[in-house]
């Protein structure tokens, strides 16, 4: 092993730490998307557009393909994210969800896991193959004696998750140039049990309020209705929309369609790499449930309590993935220095504008009057678009031994206003480590962990959220 005490070697870890550091002002989440693919990439920042990261390349510059070392190679690996989110009701009683106030509610929601796969193979001056990776989402749970409950014992729970069958092609124009593409099939999922209170649910359906969102249909028009012929002080105590499976992997509510993404390497240098990629703006179908129940309840003067559940399906309205650009470059210091650095715009700003579900109730007889009507809610989201930074470096400590590390930077594309605790993907700064060991000449075992540093935010309601992460991918490469 090389001696780490050696002063060249001091004065790079520190210049590379120096690196990582230099941009303190800027407070990175990447939204839904993960803050690397893969764990070589994701152990040096998330950086992938100008080295050979593996198969994860699918997924980040597909022309990095061509680097592939030998005729094929398999990758296998398991990725395990950990948030950890608390949300605490406004600070100020009584308040927009009728709870006291202080309360604070912790997410049981800890580990999402998130298996891939991917196989290339070389042809001549072409590498193609298949994979099988997830791509994102977020996720969190609270349990109904929380105060997000609001009270009813309603649990409240979000799982969000997007993933890809990847079809890639890299092609060697030249001994310094490479281009790749892919064709990705995508499917999307989604489990929704939220919770709203009277005050949050009048502010969707009167036309004089809609400061977070709006509420319309057939449903909306009966209610009122029903609400005009009751005693005067009569109120709502709560809505919740309620389409959730048991599933790891898919959600109650499904989509699917499709995505591509194009990408250069240029290689100038035996020393220097320089990355390009575009991925499309996703193509996905409305989600939509086999089943799913939106509830509400009448505190009814002289009378009490009344709840009611209608049965039915949901649809989401125009889910999207983000298109994204993305610029990078790999340096080889030296033969066992790596320093990378990619920057990447994310397109938020143009699917994140609103989030939009629809219910029709069903004709089952415990619905009754409500059988066939409809309701259409959205939820202002408002996100803008998001410019990450992000740094890395790999060292080679031994002809076995590959240590990495490395930074993610970027904006927060989330509005506090419009920030919902069910929906936080808030995490703004993360620094990342790996390590790469090869175990013979064909096999390799690689493991990235990141640390997502503590937000805490308050919303447009009042209420407080804090999250923080820590993710775990590893992996198993073999090499044909």
């Amino acid at each position: 092993m090389k001696n780490i005490t050696n002063p060249t070697t001091i004065i790079k870890i520190l210049a590379s730490l120096v690196l990582i550091s230099a941009i303190p002002s800027l407070r990175a989440t990447n939204g839904m998307n993960m803050e690397g693919y893969g764990p070589v990439a994701t152990a040096m920042g998330g950086t992938s557009m100008a080295y050979d990261n593996g198969t994860a390349a699918m997924i980040n510059n597909p022309a990095t393909l061509g680097l592939m070392e030998g005729a094929a190679r398999f990758d296998l690996a398991l990725g395990i994210l950990g948030p950890s989110i608390e949300v605490t009701s406004p600070a100020t009683a009584p308040n927009i969800f009728g709870v006291p106030a202080n309360q604070t509610a912790k997410s049981t929601a800890k580990a999402f896991f998130m298996p891939a796969f991917g196989y290339t193979r070389r042809s001549g001056d072409f590498v193609y193959g298949l994979g099988v990776m997830g791509q994102g989402g977020m996720g969190c749970e609270y349990d109904a004696n929380t105060w997000r409950g609001l009270g009813y014992d309603l649990k409240n729970r979000t799982e969000v998750s997007v993933g890809r069958v990847i079809v890639p092609l890299a092609y060697k124009v030249n001994d310094n140039l490479q281009i790749g593409g892919t064709v990705d099939f995508m499917w999307a999922g989604m489990d929704l049990k939220m919770a709203m209170s009277g005050n949050q649910f009048f502010d969707l359906v009167m036309p004089t309020s809609q400061q977070f969102g709006s509420a319309s249909g057939t449903i909306v028009q009966s209610f009122g209705q029903i609400l005009s012929m009751l005693p005067p002080g009569t109120s709502v105590d709560y809505a919740y929309f309620n389409f959730s499976n048991g599933s790891p992997f898919t959600g109650a509510a499904r989509s699917y369609g499709y995505g591509a993404k194009i990408g250069i390497l240029y290689t100038p240098s035996k020393d220097l790499s320089l990355g390009l990629t575009y991925h499309s703006q996703s193509e996905l179908a409305d989600m939509t449930t086999n089943g799913g129940e939106l509830s509400f309840q009448l505190n009814i003067p002289g009378m009490g309590q009344m709840p009611q559940t209608l049965k039915g399906n949901f649809r989401i309205k125009d889910f999207q993935w983000p298109a994204m650009l993305g610029v990078g470059f790999a340096y080889h210091a030296d033969p066992r220095w790596l320093i990378t650095a990619d920057l990447r715009q994310v397109y938020w700003k143009s699917v994140m504008k609103e989030f939009s579900m629809a219910f029709v109730a069903s004709n089952d007889a415990s619905n009754g009057s409500f059988a066939g009507q409809n309701l259409d809610a959205t939820l202002f989201q408002s996100w803008d678009d998001q410019t990450v930074v992000m740094l890395g470096a790999a060292y080679e400590a031994s002809d076995r031994l590959t240590l990495r590390f490395g930074g993610n930077f970027a904006n927060n594309p989330v509005p506090d206003k419009y920030m919902n605790c069910l929906f936080p993907a808030i995490v703004k700064k993360h620094l990342t480590a790996g390590f790469g060991w090869k175990i013979n000449g064909r096999s390799s075992i690689e493991t990235s962990f990141t640390y997502g540093f503590k937000v805490d935010t308050i919303n447009g309601s009042g209420a407080g959220v804090s999250h923080s992460q820590t993710n775990l991918q590893t992996m198993y490469s073999y090499r044909f």
